[in-house]
Formats: structure tokens, C-alpha cells, sequence
């Protein structure tokens, strides 16, 4: 199943018909409710879905945005928070998103899992692989005290995570709605690249899965914390699905496949057919890039 999430359009329509429709007439079946969708779209998007003209895939935590949240804002509150009331609205906003996956009739919400209290090393990372320095030893010498540091601090928010989660699962069980908790591009943000497999351990399937996102992994490879490939077939058991987009070096993201530096033939093996295929493109990128990237991508990963 392949899917265009509405981070590509949403915040140039004020209708969420239109908005659908616009993707509907790019030949897709499906979209992905993004993290960018008002409240003003959804009746919109309510009257597409009903009337048949597309399907949606899956959301991606929160959708809709909270009322008077005008932009993406999927960090807005962290379950891993040490303030409770964020826990709390992170709660309440991830319920919203589960009812209203449920109006649309998709079948998993793409979930952040939140991030630690520590200094900016992706920030550091970035410049240095910017700079032209990576494997240098300052550079290996900061990916080790960034890989320490996360250690040392991740135990509390991890735990404010998976219990946030735990509260969650009796909310999603009971609407039949999975999560896919994603990797993230930032080494400050969690489950850790080496969490993830315990993680999926404590939460079975089929309620909690892994969800790959292509430029993501990409970063954090270039970052110096994974081998991007073996890192997503030591998941592939317990995978639902990907956001697609490519890298330009050094961590420029959101391109068209095929407009950077990702070799998605490496990640050919992992895909299933029943995975959920999303691309997640920049408004930046024109329609007709759109339509090749997609191109590209089926003609190393297949049709389906």
C-alpha cells in the first residue's frame, strides 16, 4: 500500500476535500492524516472519506492539532515529559487522534516517543558532518559522549514514556487501532536506536510496531549511530510500515526519492506489500518531482 501524507499540501488548502482530492488526482488510494491538520480541514476530509474518493492509511500523532495550534506540532507535548499535565494532555491529544482514526477508517497512528534532557549533540553532529569532518576523531570522540550521555539520562524519561504508552494501549485496543512508534532523526530523542527491540518485546503485537522512516535512518547513520540497512532488518518482524524521503548530504531531508543520497535498493529486501508505504514530501516539492520521485521509488520497491 503506498500513501502520500498531507504534510506535502495540507497547509495550502483550507478545504480538506480539495486537499484529498488534490492527492486522489496524483493517482494514489491512500493518504496520511500528517500532523499539520487544523481542525477547519476535517469536515472536509469527513465528506471525502465518506463519499468514497480516498483512504487513509494512517494519522500521525496529534491529528487534528489541538484548538489554537496552527502548524505541525507532533512534539507539542512529550510522553516522556517530567511535567505530568504534558503527560496528561499528551494523553488526551493522542486519544483524539485514535477517535478520529477511527472516523476515517485507518488502521495506525504514527507515534513520536519523546526525548530527553540533553544538550544539542545533534546539533553538533550536523555541523561537523556539514564541515567535512566526519570520522574524524572529534567527531567519533563527540558521537561517544553523545552515546554516553544518552545512557546515563535516558532511564527517566524512557520509563514516563512506556508508562504513558501503557495508559494508552487500553484506548487504542479498544478502537483496533495500532501505533508505530517511528525513529527519529535527532540522538536526543527516544526509543534509542538499541531500545527498540526490547521495547516491541514489552509491547507485543498486534497493538505496538515499529515504524521505519527512510530519512531519518538515513541521518542517523551519517550521525554515526546505525548501519542503516542492518538496522532495519534487525526490526523487519515487527515493522508496519515507512515514511519515505530522501537525504541530500549532509542531512537534508524531505526530497523526492531519487533527488538524494539513499540507497533504497539496500532496503528493497525489508518491504512487504502489506507494509504502509508513505511518502512524506516537503511542501517545497513541486508536483511533478512528486510524481517521479514516486516513480523511482516503485521501480526499485515494486508496485504494490
Amino acid at each position: 500500500m503506498y500513501s502520500l501524507s498531507t504534510c506535502w499540501n495540507s497547509a495550502r488548502h483550507t478545504d480538506g476535500r480539495a486537499m484529498l482530492r488534490e492527492i486522489r488526482e496524483l493517482g494514489f488510494e491512500y493518504a496520511e492524516l500528517s500532523h499539520g491538520i487544523r481542525l477547519s480541514l476535517v469536515p472536509g476530509i469527513l465528506e471525502a472519506v465518506k463519499a468514497g474518493e480516498l483512504k487513509i492509511s494512517s494519522l500521525h500523532n496529534f491529528c487534528p492539532l489541538p484548538v489554537g495550534i496552527t502548524g505541525p506540532s507532533p512534539n507539542l507535548y512529550e510522553f516522556s515529559s517530567d511535567r505530568e499535565r504534558d503527560r496528561q494532555l499528551a494523553i488526551k491529544h493522542t486519544i483524539n487522534t485514535l477517535d478520529f482514526a477511527q472516523r476515517v477508517g485507518a488502521s495506525l497512528v504514527v507515534l513520536h516517543f519523546g526525548s530527553m534532557d540533553l544538550k544539542d549533540y545533534t546539533g553538533k553532529l550536523k555541523e561537523l558532518v556539514a564541515r567535512g569532518k566526519r570520522g574524524t576523531p572529534e567527531f567519533q570522540k563527540l558521537v561517544a559522549e553523545a552515546s554516553a550521555a544518552r545512557e546515563a539520562k535516558k532511564a527517566k524519561f524512557f520509563n514516563h514514556s512506556r508508562e504513558t504508552l501503557k495508559l494508552l494501549l487500553t484506548e487504542s485496543k479498544f478502537r483496533g487501532i495500532k501505533f508505530g512508534i517511528e525513529i527519529r532523526e535527532a540522538v536526543e530523542e527516544l526509543p534509542l536506536e538499541t531500545d527498540f527491540k526490547s521495547l516491541l518485546e514489552e509491547f507485543p503485537a498486534p497493538h505496538v510496531y515499529y515504524w521505519h522512516d527512510v530519512g531519518h535512518a538515513q541521518i542517523k547513520q551519517d550521525l554515526g549511530f546505525i548501519n542503516h540497512a542492518p538496522h532495519l532488518a534487525s526490526l523487519v518482524d515487527r515493522l508496519a510500515g515507512f515514511h519515505i524521503h530522501d537525504v541530500k548530504f549532509p542531512t537534508r531531508d524531505h526530497f523526492p526519492p531519487g533527488g538524494g543520497d539513499i540507497d533504497f535498493a539496500a532496503l528493497q529486501p525489508y518491504v512487504k506489500p502489506d507494509h504502509i508505504k508513505v511518502f512524506e514530501l516537503s511542501p517545497k516539492v513541486p508536483t511533478d518531482s512528486v510524481q517521479r520521485g514516486v516513480a523511482h521509488l516503485k521501480r526499485i520497491w515494486g508496485e504494490e
